[in-house]
């Protein structure tokens, strides 16, 4: 899904098609993750691009296909394609539609899921509903308990600068259509303190004077050159930057970085896991008023 919505928001530009599908496999992708069947299914989707866009119009007449998010369109002709032309063995019809729900309740709007649901739900009518208690036959590697997972340090921060009287923060985009805070992981040798400051630097071009923790998060991601699923744990930091052009370093992830007048922050489409940081920054930055 992000190598499709890579090719949409480039314009449609499939030269390099499967290095982006690499390179989004390097950084996103499961640790169940078939590089075969992956390839196929993006290649595929590609070469049907057409069809499955009149199918989506046909199943949502009142939503013309550039008229829907690109994140839920590049998810129905992800869906779509497996629903119709992948080998049922592989991803029963069922799956296939579960499977796109969940993608856009991740990474769509907040009506996304039953969007998805809906169009491909029609379709998966008109088709008689196959496969209704089938289940996917793909082999996935055997999970790792969480507690067992290896365990990632990253370090981040809400940046924030004062201005002209006014404070305003700096946050980045990513191509799922969220702002979101800069952060990375630890080299070797540094403590979280130094390696935030560094990837805030390299991702968005400015130094940073860290002020306190604001809090912690942890989830789980996946890597194909891992032995399975392993723990992100991401320290957060309140740091106070000289307003000045964010310069945006290379990342496959992101798209923009700006800054935002205090008033303006909350209505920013946030993950659900950084709001409540952004939140506790805001208060801390409102006190000093």
């Amino acid at each position: 899904m992000q190598t499709l919505f890579e090719w949409d928001f480039n314009g449609k530009k499939a030269d390099n098609i499967l290095d982006v599908l690499t390179r989004n496999t390097e950084e996103f992708g499961s640790g169940a993750a078939d590089d075969t069947f992956m390839k196929k299914v993006v290649e595929g989707v590609l070469k049907k691009q057409k069809d499955l866009d009149k199918i989506i119009e046909k199943a949502a007449p009142d939503w013309p296909i550039e008229k829907i998010s690109m994140v839920d369109r590049n998810i129905l002709r992800l869906g779509l394609y497996e629903l119709l032309f992948s080998d049922r063995s592989e991803v029963p019809a069922k799956v296939a539609i579960n499977e796109a729900i969940e993608l856009a309740k991740t990474f769509g709007g907040e009506t996304s899921g039953k969007f998805v649901n809906g169009v491909l739900g029609a379709v998966y009518k008109e088709l008689g509903e196959p496969g209704k208690d089938e289940q996917s036959k793909r082999k996935m590697k055997e999970e790792i308990p969480y507690e067992q997972m290896e365990l990632e340090e990253l370090g981040g921060a809400v940046v924030y600068a004062k201005h002209e009287g006014n404070f305003y923060m700096a946050f980045v985009h990513d191509i799922f259509g969220h702002w979101t805070l800069s952060k990375g992981r630890l080299e070797a040798g540094e403590n979280i303190e130094e390696g935030t400051i560094r990837e805030i630097k390299e991702e968005m071009g400015i130094d940073i004077v860290i002020k306190e923790k604001l809090g912690e998060n942890e989830y789980v991601a996946s890597k194909p050159d891992k032995k399975g699923k392993y723990r992100k744990h991401v320290v957060y930091f309140l740091a106070e930057a000289k307003y000045a052009e964010l310069v945006r370093g290379p990342s496959g992830g992101l798209d923009d970085a700006k800054w935002f007048k205090i008033g303006e922050i909350l209505d920013l489409n946030f993950y659900d896991d950084i709001l409540p940081i952004v939140t506790k920054a805001l208060s801390i930055i409102a006190s000093q008023k």
